[in-house]
């Protein structure tokens, strides 16, 4: 039969021909297949399989991190442009030509963005060393506080805490790296402009961009990607307009707030909250201690606990009720992975990482859950038993 044939049973009778195959299957092969099909040899299959996904996670990451002059513009310019992409889609339905109606948006959105720039420098910067003086000094008065109480909190414990405080709001990415950027100018300005070309086309030829990388698929896995282009340009401008909104909110009411107690300072303090507000977890914690900390030794303790009534206040409520309405289905992870997304992202890419990551890593989310169907998760996010947990 030859190779190929197929095995058979030995006849009966006297003459047995040499079966071919089995002159191949040698003992160490035998012994190799057996060494691989066990469960240790499929563990180390899974294994060498993970680290080769890792390995290339790791390369693309660190080629990331040497790019990210051309990187992060990218990914700002995707999610900028996913957040106003409906207002394009709202004035060509209006009967504006396609150009015409990207330079409208486009030039919307840098005005927008050129009003918030210029906020923050008229409000922040110009007052950050007062803000940080007075910051310092509510967290000093908080010091004498905290040695009365009955539990002992040793010295050395409140200097370390009061390094690590004097370290953040003097670093590079609170102060002239995130805010003033003076120190790299040249690297802003290259990068702004990169991201509004990339932004321009993005909304002009969005559509056609994403048909053309989906040039090499064909039935089911063409229709797979384009129900993942939409869901993630859908997570990412639900994102961004419902953040925006929850910040706007959590400004004007914690700001509000601060103007009845007779906080200073309260302009910087609330463009600080509406900043730190598309931060998830952390943003409106930091915020809040800055407030309190500003109230404590600008007008007195009783104040201070106020201002932490009214920011736990004020987060309850968006976390309760505006936030669902507003965010709706768009941000659906656990907090923890949101902790973990933070954290990689502020390492990799510091405070414009901490911002991007749980928006990208929603969009991944939420391509999942439409990888087989509109409704069909991926075979591996599926529930595959009642959940009672």
């Amino acid at each position: 039969m030859g190779l190929f044939g197929r095995r058979t049973a030995p006849s009966a009778g006297p003459s047995t021909e040499a079966q071919p195959p089995a002159e191949h299957e040698t003992p160490s092969d035998s012994a190799t297949s057996r060494l691989w099909s066990d469960g240790f040899g499929r563990v180390g299959t899974r294994s060498l399989q993970i680290l080769a996904i890792i390995a290339v996670i790791a390369v693309f990451g660190y080629v990331g991190t040497r790019l990210t002059l051309v990187v992060i513009p990218v990914l700002i310019a995707l999610v900028l442009a996913a957040a106003i992409f409906p207002l394009v889609s709202f004035l060509r339905r209006r009967g504006l030509p396609s150009l015409l109606a990207t330079w409208v948006s486009l030039l919307a959105l840098v005005a927008l963005l050129s009003g918030i720039v210029w906020l923050v420098v008229r409000a922040v910067v110009d007052q950050w060393g007062e803000l940080l003086a007075q910051a310092l000094d509510g967290f000093d008065s908080l010091q004498t506080y905290v040695q009365d109480l009955p539990f002992d909190i040793g010295d050395e414990q409140i200097a370390s805490v009061r390094e690590a405080a004097v370290n953040l709001l003097q670093s590079d990415a609170v102060g002239s790296g995130a805010i003033a950027g003076v120190s790299q100018t040249a690297d802003f300005v290259a990068g702004f402009f990169i991201m509004i070309v990339v932004l321009f086309f993005f909304l002009k030829d969005g559509p056609a961009m994403w048909e053309f990388l989906l040039r090499p698929f064909e039935g089911h896995r063409y229709e797979r990607g384009q129900r993942v282009g939409a869901a993630t340009v859908s997570t990412l401008g639900g994102y961004v307009r419902g953040t925006a909104i929850v910040a706007l909110v959590d400004a004007v009411g914690i700001g509000i707030g601060l103007a009845i107690v007779g906080v200073p300072l309260v302009i910087p303090l609330s463009v600080l909250v509406f900043l730190l507000a598309f931060i998830p977890l952390v943003g409106a914690t930091v915020a809040g201690i800055l407030a309190a900390l500003v109230t404590l030794v600008a007008v007195g303790p009783v104040e201070a606990l106020i201002v932490v009534a009214i920011v736990v206040a004020v987060n309850q409520l968006e976390g309760d009720f505006l936030q669902p309405i507003v965010m709706g289905r768009t941000l659906r992870l656990h907090p923890l992975v949101i902790l973990f997304a933070l954290t990689a992202g502020t390492v990799l890419a510091g405070i414009t990482g901490a911002v991007l990551a749980v928006p990208v890593a929603a969009s991944i989310w939420r391509a999942i859950q439409v990888w087989d169907g509109p409704d069909l998760p991926a075979r591996f996010a599926r529930k595959k038993r009642p959940e009672t947990v």
